[in-house]
């Protein structure tokens, strides 16, 4: 299928901590001769702000966007970091991923991980304020790899500080696995399921994904890649043969292209 003007809200690229498929440099040229229109930069581990500002200009032709993950090696919910990324113009702030202890606790792996709420349920002070710099902003915020009852407390108090664009990260990922009538409650304005075709081992069961993107409506979601990993497709690639797979589950290819090119565009304030 043509990708001709798609956006991959969620690819992975070196430099970084560990291997990857494919230079930044690289996948935005790629990017670019197929038609893209934007990709975003995540990094697990710092902000991906200037390298997408530096290919943006180097590469005419294909919109690199970046952002921060507030990951420990990032300083954690660390409003200073925040600002400054978005001073920078990051496109999206994301909530922990490898730090979160949702998916540490998952995996059991030693050690505390990182949580958005406190023993009472509520929110942290200090991620508070984080979502009011998104919102004040008029950036992306991304859930990470928050728990279920995080996202949703999350996305409550994003929408009440008016930010402008809330992607729930792979909703569907085995440490995640948020039901879909919990996707049913989060609908509202601003508000994408990014699914993603996701790392090697991961979620590979395309008619359960083509269900929940039914059952939480097509209006409502952004197919990226997470790709990047040595052992996967090409994230170029990757995102065309996930256009590929979901048109096999019955997807009409306006309703790709909504998922593709319209829904990220209007994400991230293109349109």
């Amino acid at each position: 299928m043509s990708l001709k003007g798609a956006i991959d809200t969620h690819v992975h690229s070196g430099p970084d901590v560990r291997a990857r498929k494919t230079t930044s440099y690289e996948l935005a040229r790629a990017a670019r001769e197929a038609g893209m229109r934007a990709i975003v930069l995540k990094n697990h581990h710092c902000s991906t702000v200037p390298l997408a500002a530096a290919l943006s200009e180097a590469l005419p032709g294909i919109l690199v966007r970046g952002g921060l993950v507030l990951n420990r090696p990032a300083g954690g919910w660390n409003a200073e970091a925040v600002e400054a990324a978005l001073k920078m113009g990051a496109a999206e702030i994301w909530m922990p991923t490898l730090s979160a202890e949702n998916e540490r606790a998952f995996r059991g792996y030693p050690g505390t991980g990182m949580r958005a709420l406190d023993e009472k349920g509520r929110l942290l002070p200090e991620l508070i304020a984080i979502i009011r710099l998104v919102a004040k902003a008029g950036a992306v915020l991304g859930t990470g790899h928050l728990s279920p009852e995080e996202t949703c407390a999350v996305a409550a108090l994003a929408r009440e500080e008016g930010v402008r664009s809330i992607l729930v990260t792979h909703p569907e990922i085995n440490f995640i696995a948020m039901p879909v009538e919990t996707q049913r409650r989060l609908l509202g304005r601003g508000l994408y399921f990014e699914r993603c075709f996701c790392r090697a081992g991961f979620h590979r069961d395309w008619s359960g994904l083509a269900r929940d993107i039914r059952g939480a409506g097509f209006e409502s979601t952004i197919l990226a890649t997470d790709l990047g990993q040595p052992d996967n497709p090409h994230p170029v690639e990757g995102l065309e043969q996930f256009a590929e797979r979901m048109r096999s589950e019955g997807f009409s290819a306006e309703e790709i292209e909504r998922m593709t090119v319209a829904n990220p565009a209007v994400a991230l304030g293109l349109e």
